[in-house]
């Protein structure tokens, strides 16, 4: 006898799923969008300022790839992020944070990545993943330094 599977049910379990780590992720490039901003204001120096506001902008750019999966997965924009952490006012305790948030980021995006059947939405989230992982080290740089 042959288990029955519902293969209509999965598919829309999984899709449900991947919709959730979606907003998630938006949500989280939203948070450090912000956090960023003031982080680089908070920078001892031009050069972190700038490195800062580098990353800034590939968060941004992580952001609108995943509002557009999000509406091609849905078929309707995503609501508008909130800000749900709060981002410290001590550039070395930002740093920290951002260091944090940046390796946690990069778990869940690998995740995300292995469990998208899509090939391009794999890809997007592989790719930022990678972004993320770099953003480390940065931070991860200009904490030691400024320590």
């Amino acid at each position: 006898m042959y288990p029955y599977t519902n293969y209509y049910d999965a598919l829309y379990r999984q899709n449900n799923k991947l919709i959730r780590e979606v907003e998630k992720a938006i949500n989280g490039e939203y948070n450090a969008i912000h956090c960023y901003s003031k982080l680089a204001k908070l920078a001892t120096n031009e050069k972190e300022k700038s490195q800062i506001l580098e990353i800034r902008q590939d968060e941004i750019k992580h952001h609108k790839q995943f509002e557009q999966i999000y509406t091609q997965l849905t078929g309707r924009k995503p609501q508008q992020p909130k800000l749900s952490e709060e981002c410290p006012d001590v550039y070395l305790e930002g740093l920290e944070f951002a260091l944090q948030d940046e390796q946690m980021t990069v778990d869940f995006y690998l995740e995300v990545a292995d469990g998208a059947s899509d090939p391009s939405i794999k890809e997007a989230f592989r790719r930022a993943a990678a972004d993320e992982q770099n953003h480390a080290v940065w931070f991860l740089y200009y904490y030691s330094k400024n320590k």
